[in-house]
């Protein structure tokens, strides 16, 4: 026997149970987005019109979407008539996707969604999943959906805004010396409003032209002297608004764009293009992207942010800045590419309450044994510290010299270096020799106190059993974050 199967409008099925399994991740969105204060949901809608949607709603809608690998608009729109786990987050209403995407584009939900990291955490805080009590930092680089030949330099645009600023001063000499526009600085000449000022004081002086011109007679033997100079007029107006005047606004466009950048793509602001580790030509092609920093405890992201920056030991200031849940955390946990001094000085001066587990660039090659065995390395050298001086594997003295600077340009921190020279009488003629540079000179090393005093205290913290114990959690517990991300978004992750 078989089952009735009918697909006509004989039968009528009235299913008005609208319930899901208890154990269904619908059921945990709608408790999370609950627990959020109604002012951090609500924001300020006009008094007239249609009532706006409730950002709760939104909100669960796009985190069942995301949930379920749906990001397209009008695919999470036919969710709406076709899912019955979201029928039951919108309550059976259904919206476009110009009204998700208006939803998911605008300010407001910029600032909730990163206001959702802070009670996210709590929620986890309230249900015990936070135990370590560290929180896991890395960076990954993103390759953007833009043209990788759109690039603007931030070189190249100053440079050929200064050639248009002299050009725009001596084309200014020229006006002058016609009586067309009166003397003004040359700051305001090489501006926009400036040039504008130019254009319509051209233009007055040529409408002037005409208008005497038309009161002459016809046959003027030798040609209208008033004619002539409204050409010559005419020309400078044309490459006032044709040339000057356009480029003059494209480059200062572009300089807002840049916000402190190197460059930006074409058709998308927001990329700034960067050296990404899969490099198919084998010639450091630059390639629009963006550096995604994420904050991890037991693989639940906590907070993350986008920077424009190609290396990751300068994200990690700004990121903990912005990290409103960074107080419920008392470890920070990172891997070398975060290890500088500048980072370390950072760390010790403004969160000396926490303790950080971040080695620095050499950390694994100082422990090998060739690294501890090469007699040509300054950290293997006899110090004697009574009177200040090393002894080199050669048995050369290097005595203290004078204390010296440095300010990093990335950065802006100033070190301070020891520099110790060899001395120009040795025991020998021969380690006298070997004293000098190939140029003559004596040699010399250079010694910072605070770097080396930040690296033996890493060194200690990282190979202690607890410090063993909480980096090697970093590896399964921020890594997989990524991984995931490649798989969910099919994007390629450098």
């Amino acid at each position: 026997m078989y089952q009735n199967y009918n697909i006509g409008q004989t039968a009528l099925t009235l299913n008005l149970d609208f319930t899901v399994p208890k154990n269904h991740i619908v059921n945990t969105i709608s408790h999370f987005v609950d627990s959020i204060p109604q002012e951090v949901l609500l924001e300020e809608t006009a008094t007239t019109g249609r009532p706006a949607y409730h950002p709760a709603m939104m909100l669960k809608i796009l985190l069942f979407a995301y949930s379920r690998r749906v990001f397209s608009g009008r695919k999470i729109a036919r969710m709406l008539r076709e899912n019955l786990p979201m029928m039951v987050l919108a309550g059976g209403r259904t919206l476009s996707y110009h009204t998700i995407n208006n939803f998911r584009s605008s300010a407001h939900a910029n600032h909730l969604v990163k206001k959702c990291f802070v009670y996210f955490t709590k929620l986890l805080a309230d249900k015990g999943l936070i135990k370590a009590g560290a929180i896991f930092i890395d960076g990954t680089k993103i390759a953007a959906d833009a043209n990788r030949y759109t690039f603007v330099w931030r070189r190249a645009v100053e440079k050929y805004h200064n050639q248009l600023k002299g050009k725009t001063v001596k084309l200014y000499d020229e006006l002058v010396a016609k009586q067309v526009t009166k003397a003004m600085a040359k700051e305001e000449v090489q501006t926009s409003q400036g040039m504008g000022h130019l254009v319509q004081a051209t233009q007055k002086k040529i409408n002037q032209l005409s208008q005497e011109i038309k009161q002459e007679p016809k046959a003027i033997p030798g040609g209208s002297p008033r004619k002539v100079k409204r050409r010559g007029l005419k020309k400078l107006l044309h490459r006032l608004q044709k040339d000057y005047l356009p480029r003059a606004k494209k480059y200062e466009q572009a300089e807002k764009i840049f916000a402190g950048r190197n460059s930006f793509s074409k058709t998308d602001h927001d990329a700034t293009f960067m050296h990404m580790k899969e490099d198919h030509m084998r010639n450091g092609q630059l390639k629009p992207g963006y550096n995604i920093q994420a904050a991890t405890t037991d693989q639940y992201v906590v907070d993350f942010a986008l920077y424009p920056n190609s290396t990751d030991f300068r994200t990690l200031a700004p990121f903990l800045k912005q990290m409103p849940v960074l107080n419920k955390f008392n470890k920070i946990v990172a891997d070398a590419g975060y290890g500088s001094e500048f980072n370390y000085n950072l760390l010790e001066e403004e969160y000396a309450d926490k303790s950080y587990y971040i080695p620095y660039t050499n950390y694994e090659k100082e422990l090998t044994r060739k690294y501890r065995k090469d007699p040509t390395k300054l950290a293997n050298w006899a110090y004697h510290e009574q009177d200040d001086y090393y002894l080199d594997y050669q048995g050369i003295r290097f005595n203290f010299k004078y204390y010296s600077k440095r300010k990093d340009t990335s950065t802006g921190q100033v070190r301070d270096f020891k520099v110790y020279e060899a001395d120009k009488f040795q025991l020998t003629p021969e380690l006298e020799r070997l004293a000098k540079t190939p140029s003559g000179r004596q040699r010399q090393v250079r010694y910072n106190p605070n770097w080396q005093y930040l690296k033996n205290k890493q060194k200690e913290l990282l190979q202690s059993k607890d410090g063993k114990y909480i980096y090697g959690l970093r590896k399964t517990d921020v890594e997989p974050v990524f991984g995931h991300m490649k798989n969910v978004f099919g994007m390629r992750l450098t």
